[in-house]
């Protein structure tokens, strides 16, 4: 019985350039192939179960990994039934070395299958502000490799053509091999001044863009210590960078970011951080369980038109209250002429997804907010079901029960504590590799800070910020001695977002003198 190869190009390293068909077929595999500049968060596309093999290579550095053990590797795997997917970094095709793969997959009688990659031949100079083709400066590009085959006794690379016969010059994984290159474009004539630029870690949040000339460009590389991966581009589209860089101008381009949250919440958060250049690193220390016992919810879900309100304090209630609901072979007509309160808009959106549209929805997106709009409804005799965490504040029921109503809390899920490496937690912090830590609810503070175990949070957290989602879950990072730099308002994802931007850019103001705080 035999499988199936997929060569499938990981693009430059912005898993927003993978395409659709890798997705597919990444979810389709059994075995993944892949290398060191293949983005390891493609992997999450990847079905539970499948065997990942690492056979990457960094520049400079031995093969862990011969390319003729991939090729056994990739036959092997497919001959025993698998689907294997092969990912590689950039476009298999080009400087890949998917070409040699899938003539070993050939003449093993191994179906394969390529899946073309943005190569990095493109998408790093544009990433960098550096169109490869212009009406006004260049109408011709060469793409050459910087590393040839060691093997070879001289060059295939015809100098004396390539130096002065393209416009502009792409040269990949020549980092290494980047003074000869500069010798060998002067010797055949290509001017000394002119434009050249190397991009390293392109389209990634750590990019490094250095422009020069080719006279300068060597020296200029070593003073910043730039190493592979990198790219070095030739020619005049280079001075197009001044107008055209997007890339690296974004507010938080290069911070790292920690996000806290649970996985299944933090996508939109990290979408919203990584728009704005940050690299958002997910360290998820919560995550939601069921009650201990459905018994007590069962019970009101029962007597549901017996309520003359049910309050929703969260998203997560929303949809352990609507799973529960569907459990039981009951659907949201069980609410009947209930009316309904969401603590804020993200809740609101979790029950209009079940085609509940909230009667409230206060000003203020906390405990506080919901007593002080219910102010303005009679609750005399009114039974009020608030389905929440397990563990919660008690100041809601209890100034509802001062308004007049009987409130009737149940716990609809819990909250508890995720597995995390502590110890891989300590070593970013020591490292200074975190620049920014994110906490969007009080458990998360809390979660952090038995993560952390005795070590002193004021030491560890030393020149990094901190940003919560409110004053509530503030001032349970101020209790453990945290200090707080950004609090949201509202209380929203989004506005957590919009606030850290706005950090960073007056922050980054101030230090260029743009910005002046009145004394």
């Amino acid at each position: 019985m035999s499988g199936k190869v997929y060569l499938i190009g990981a693009g430059p390293g912005d898993p927003g350039l993978f395409t659709l068909r890798g997705v597919r077929c990444l979810h389709q595999a059994d075995v993944v192939v892949y290398d060191y500049l293949a983005n390891p968060r493609l992997l999450s596309y990847v079905k539970p179960g499948a065997e990942l093999i690492y056979v990457g290579k960094k520049g400079g550095e031995p093969d862990p990994t011969s390319q003729d053990e991939i090729a056994r590797l990739l036959i092997e795997k497919a001959r025993s039934g698998k689907v294997v997917a092969r990912l590689k970094g950039g476009d298999p095709f080009i400087f890949g070395r998917g070409g040699e793969e899938g003539e070993e997959l050939f003449q093993a009688g191994v179906p394969f299958e390529v899946v073309p990659g943005v190569t990095s031949a493109i998408a790093v100079p544009a990433y960098a502000g550096i169109p490869l083709t212009h009406r006004d400066y260049a109408s011709t590009v060469a793409f050459l490799t910087g590393h040839e085959d060691p093997s070879k006794q001289e060059s295939t690379i015809p100098w004396e053509k390539v130096a002065t016969g393209f416009g502009t010059l792409v040269f990949l994984m020549g980092i290494g091999n980047l003074p000869r290159i500069v010798e060998k474009l002067v010797a055949h004539g290509r001017a000394i001044d002119t434009p050249a630029a190397v991009i390293q870690w392109g389209t990634k949040p750590e990019q490094q863009t250095v422009i020069g000339t080719i006279d300068t460009i060597v020296g200029l590389v070593e003073e910043r210590r730039l190493g592979p991966p990198a790219i070095l581009v030739v020619g005049d589209v280079v001075r197009l960078r001044e107008s055209l860089s997007w890339f690296e101008g974004r507010p938080l381009f290069g911070k790292r970011i920690l996000i806290t949250r649970a996985r299944e919440q933090a996508s939109d958060f990290v979408e919203l951080l990584e728009a704005q250049g940050a690299e958002a690193l997910q360290l998820p220390l919560i995550e939601f369980a069921p009650p201990g016992t459905w018994e007590p919810l069962d019970r009101a879900i029962e007597r549901l038109e017996t309520y003359r309100w049910i309050v929703f304090t969260s998203a997560n209630g929303v949809e352990a209250f609507f799973t529960r609901l569907r459990a039981l072979r009951q659907d949201a007509r069980r609410l009947g002429a209930a009316h309904v309160c969401a603590i804020g808009p993200a809740t609101a959106e979790a029950l209009e997804r079940h085609w509940i549209i909230p009667n409230i929805v206060p000003d203020e997106f906390r405990a506080e907010g919901i007593v002080e709009a219910f102010k303005r409804h009679d609750l005399r005799g009114a039974r009020i079901l608030l389905p929440r965490a397990e563990v919660a504040r008690d100041l809601l029921p209890k100034e509802l029960e001062e308004l007049g109503a009987t409130v009737e809390v149940v716990p609809a899920y819990r909250t508890v504590r995720a597995d995390a490496d502590r110890e891989m937690l300590k070593q970013l912090f020591q490292d200074r590799k975190i620049d920014l830590v994110t906490f969007t609810s009080s458990s998360t503070v809390t979660a952090f800070m038995e993560l952390l175990g005795t070590e002193d949070p004021k030491a560890l957290l030393e020149g990094v910020r901190i940003a919560c989602i409110g004053p509530i879950t503030a001032a349970t990072a101020e209790g453990f001695g945290v200090a707080v730099d950004i609090t949201a308002k509202p209380y929203t994802i989004p506005a957590l977002a919009e606030s850290i931007v706005h950090y960073y850019s007056v922050y980054s103001a101030l230090n260029e003198g743009k910005y002046r705080v009145a004394a």
